[in-house]
């Protein structure tokens, strides 16, 4: 019988190239049973890759893995499932229209699925903390309770090893607290995890042991409790840039003012929006807080322009109402916007980063002359993006698709920012990006306010909205709490009011922030 220590999977020599790319270049490491155990690296660093060797996506071109000490190359998930190898994937596949006993069904095999399905899942679910109704429709859950069906379903599966992919960027504090409670006990149990985040103050509560790749190498293995967050992210990616204090700020004239904003929710499973109000001088950044899907598509539609106001006066720029307007006419305002789907919304996945730029910065860049559009003008502005941003790329012909996820997002704030906007609406800023991506577009944030800009950042990191925030309101249902100084709300406070808490006053009691408490988002890289 297995025991603590034991090692339960083994990598040697792990290798994967793809067409001008070495993405895991002689991976080794071991995972023990019953051991936490934290994949850490910067964006691009190889993790993806490798996990999904794990797991059978993937084939190596080189190399051995080893469970259970025996030869182990599985040729496609559901071999990997058959070995014990579960996989809780970061973006959720589940149909909402379908309850959770349908989803859950559809997601094993037919002889899991046997028998009294919806009452294992009572079962399973109870055992492990994370009650779940089984004949709810999962359109009507929120996001934290959909993982809830992504873990369930994978534990129905009895795993001996569970590879987790930014598990608690869509959770409230307090729910990151119960998911901590479910792995721990799973880990006493026996079952191993490899946990992959950027959250490297996560790591330290919660994982035994941590390989840091970089460059598609093993870099450094270590025990994350021995170490600071900022050694973490230094390991990582090097120096870790430290974004300026927000106190430096002098806030000027009104920028940005929303009034009693009010839109219906376009599917049956939404939420509309339920007179918003907000108000941001020039120069002050205000987050607001949230669980997805609580509104927050919703708001950044009708700031956008995507969606018009049903009255012109619930949004207005600098004095001047915008709320009929489109896209390009708030721009041309002074607007610039950063949403939250990067490839379909943000930058089209196939055209090239210098065509990219055409999509927000053409007439604030005069990238069109005529009608006709610059290429020149294009390649300088974007590769001033690449240059400013440190965006890696091959070159700014290469399309926005071939860059990681992190790098894509640094090119698409820079594009916005080096626009110097007098408002800058951005949501989820830094979702799954690297410690060194995020700091440079928190600082980027920050500077662009000093400069005078208007800045609401829509995000559910909130040790993210507490550093750079100079006030932070919460969105929840589709109701916006009034916004509070940083320094008057807690942790605690705000993940309750995510949470949908009854009390609308819940952010109207200020209590000073106890600066000693751990805080349950992305880490801040200071010692």
């Amino acid at each position: 019988m297995p025991k603590q220590g034991d090692i339960l999977l083994e990598l040697q020599g792990l290798t994967r190239s793809f067409p001008g790319v070495l993405a895991n270049d002689q991976i080794s490491f071991r995972v023990g049973y019953g051991e936490i155990h934290a994949l850490l690296g910067e964006n691009g660093a190889g993790k993806s890759t490798l996990v999904k060797m794990i797991y059978g996506v993937l084939q190596p071109d080189s190399g051995v893995m080893k469970l259970h000490g025996e030869p182990f190359s599985p040729a496609s998930p559901a071999v990997a499932r058959a070995h014990g190898i579960g996989m809780v994937f970061q973006h959720f596949s589940l149909f909402e229209a379908l309850s959770v006993t349908e989803n859950i069904e559809l997601g094993i095999s037919p002889e899991l699925a046997a028998g009294n399905l919806r009452q294992r899942i009572i079962e399973v679910s109870e055992f492990y903390g994370l009650k779940l109704d089984p004949d709810v429709l999962v359109g009507d859950l929120s996001v934290g309770l959909r993982q809830r069906i992504e873990i369930v379903r994978c534990l129905l599966q009895d795993p001996r090893l569970i590879i987790m992919d930014e598990p608690t960027s869509v959770l409230t504090p307090q729910e990151v607290d119960q998911l901590f409670k479910t792995l721990r006990r799973l880990a006493d149990e026996g079952c191993s995890i490899l946990y992959i985040s950027h959250k490297l103050d996560e790591i330290r509560q919660l994982c035994h042991a941590a390989t840091i790749l970089r460059g598609g190498k093993v870099i450094n293995t270590c025990t994350p409790v021995n170490e600071t967050a900022k050694s973490l992210a230094e390991m990582m990616i090097g120096e870790v840039l430290v974004p300026a204090s927000r106190d430096a700020r002098e806030l000027g004239a009104m920028r940005l003012k929303i009034k009693d904003l009010s839109l219906p929710s376009v599917s049956q499973f939404g939420v509309g929006l339920k007179q918003i109000s907000l108000e941001i001088k020039a120069g002050e950044i205000i987050g607001v807080a949230g669980v997805a899907g609580n509104g927050q598509q919703q708001l950044m539609t009708a700031l956008i322009g995507e969606r018009r106001a049903m009255v012109s006066e619930a949004i207005q720029v600098d004095g001047q109402s915008v709320g009929a307007l489109g896209p390009d006419e708030r721009r041309r305002l002074g607007m610039g916007f950063c949403p939250e789907e990067r490839l379909g919304h943000a930058a089209v996945p196939d055209m090239s980063l210098r065509d990219n730029v055409f999509l927000s910065a053409r007439e604030s860049q005069n990238l069109s002359r005529s009608g006709v559009l610059d290429h020149q003008n294009a390649e300088r502005f974007a590769t001033d993006i690449v240059e400013t941003f440190k965006v890696k790329t091959a070159g700014t012909g290469h399309s926005a698709k071939s860059l990681s996820g992190g790098n894509l997002q640094k090119f698409i704030m820079g594009r916005e920012i080096l626009q110097n906007p007098k408002v800058l609406i951005a949501s989820q800023p830094t979702w799954g990006v690297d410690a060194g991506a995020a700091s440079a577009i928190r600082t980027a944030i920050l500077e662009l306010a000093a400069r005078g800009a208007a800045v609401l950042v829509i995000s559910q990191d909130l040790d993210e909205l507490m550093e750079i925030s100079d006030q932070i309101a919460v969105l929840a249902d589709g109701r916006l709490t009034p916004a509070q100084r940083v320094e008057q709300v807690t942790i605690e406070q705000l993940g309750t009011a995510m949470g949908g808490s009854s009390s609308a006053d819940l952010l109207d009691q200020p209590v000073k922030v106890d600066q000693s408490m751990p805080k349950g988002g992305s880490a801040h890289v200071q010692d």
